[in-house]
């Protein structure tokens, strides 16, 4: 197995603050939200993605009927994007962004505090362990990883 991948298994993850997060001024909070959940910042940037870089990353969802318009939304404007580390790194994450519909998010979560809906939810968290690493690995350079 490739090292770099391996050393993220099991502690890392990879979020993006998407447009509307950058936009509405909530990337302070929300990066203080992370901190305080006891995530540590191993990676960071503030980019934008081009529209061929958006088609690869969000490649998994080129079927689905959202797709062009998700290449679209996370094009208009500056994001951050990041690897944290901490134990159960994948999981407790999710746990703090909370569910992609904010109606549906828990209390104290990142998407109840900032995400406007489904589509512009403030920020994007890996799903696995798997594409944590693949994620992080496409945003990333190992010369950027801390």
């Amino acid at each position: 197995m490739h090292p770099k991948i391996d050393t993220m298994t099991t502690n890392r993850t990879f979020t993006m603050l998407k447009p509307d997060a950058i936009e509405n001024g909530h990337m302070g909070k929300i990066i203080d939200m992370i901190i305080n959940a006891g995530f540590q910042i191993k990676a960071m940037k503030y980019t934008k993605l081009s529209v061929a870089q958006a088609q690869e990353f969000y490649a998994v969802h080129s079927e689905r009927p959202f797709y062009g318009e998700l290449v679209e939304y996370m094009t208009s404007g500056p994001i951050i994007a990041a690897i944290l580390e901490k134990e159960n790194a994948v999981t407790d994450f999710r746990n703090l962004i909370g569910a992609t519909d904010p109606a549906e998010a828990a209390e104290g979560t990142i998407r109840k505090y900032y995400a406007e809906n489904k589509g512009r939810n403030a920020v994007h968290g890996s799903d696995s362990d798997e594409n944590a690493a693949i994620e992080g690995e496409f945003h990333f350079s190992s010369s950027e990883i801390f």
